[in-house]
């Protein structure tokens, strides 16, 4: 009796390929099968590549995976696996056919739409473990590395507006201006147009101050909320956004939402 030949695996993908070499290991898995070989074959975009592997196929002892959502592509290589009677296995047609059925909408046939997902939530936890890092002035080193760099006196929102913009994938980095404290250097070294200076009406600080200060357990009646503090605030940030021909955005009557999608839109407009 001779002996058995390899089982080869082809994963046929028109995105990596990722999803059928994993459902062809759990399923290999379940075989004392013996020696067995995996070669996967990402991004196939046209007949002549499929044609290329079923030359190379038919040599061998060996089953085709396949996660093709291409629709002329796919049928090729199930005409192809007839040709050349090499089993062909379609692991999305059932699952897309099936869900099709219960949402009534057509799939899209695009390939590599989960990697897509998977990138842009990557993309967000950064920014958002970004936003955290270059918090209210921790490390001006940020300022470089950021999409955009807010800055304001105390209580204008822009930690807020830093996670709020985090969780659109755009990194930001907050500082403080504080009259007793330069603003960095760094910020002077940066394209003004990312900058976002954000102010609001005295009054309406005064009331946000003296709110957070009794949320604190402190007299409302500190240095901090005192409307003289606040105009001498509020002149100094006024200076400094000047010097720097950055962009003003008023907070006093925004939500977050109304803020961001300020800066969103100065942002698509580059």
């Amino acid at each position: 009796m001779g002996k058995r030949k390899e089982t080869v695996i082809y994963i046929l993908s028109d995105s990596v390929g990722e999803t059928g070499e994993q459902v062809a290991k759990a399923a290999i898995s379940q075989f004392n099968s013996g020696k067995y070989e995996i070669r996967r074959f990402p991004y196939i975009t046209d007949e002549e590549q499929i044609i290329e592997v079923f030359q190379e196929a038919k040599r061998e002892n060996c089953i085709i995976v396949f996660t093709i959502v291409i629709d002329k592509l796919r049928q090729f290589l199930v005409n192809k696996a007839k040709e050349y009677n090499i089993p062909a296995i379609d692991i999305m047609t059932p699952v897309l056919n099936s869900i099709e059925n219960v949402v009534g909408t057509k799939p899209k046939g695009e390939p590599g739409l989960i990697r897509k997902l998977d990138e842009k939530y990557f993309r967000k936890v950064e920014a958002i473990e970004f936003a955290v890092k270059y918090d209210d002035g921790k490390d001006t080193r940020g300022i470089k590395l950021a999409d955009i760099v807010l800055i304001g006196v105390s209580r204008t929102s822009k930690t807020p507006l830093s996670m709020y913009l985090a969780h659109k994938n755009i990194k930001v980095a907050n500082v403080p201006l504080v009259p007793e404290v330069p603003p960095p250097q760094e910020l002077f070294e940066v394209d003004p147009s990312k900058i976002i200076g954000l102010t609001a009406n005295p009054i309406k600080l005064n009331e946000i101050r003296q709110e957070r200060l009794k949320a604190l357990g402190l007299d409302n009646n500190a240095n901090y909320a005192s409307m003289d503090r606040i105009l001498n605030e509020i002149e100094y940030a006024e200076k400094i956004m000047k010097k720097l021909g950055c962009t003003v955005i008023d907070v006093s009557n925004k939500a977050v939402e109304e803020s961001a999608g300020i800066i969103l839109e100065k942002i698509r407009e580059k």
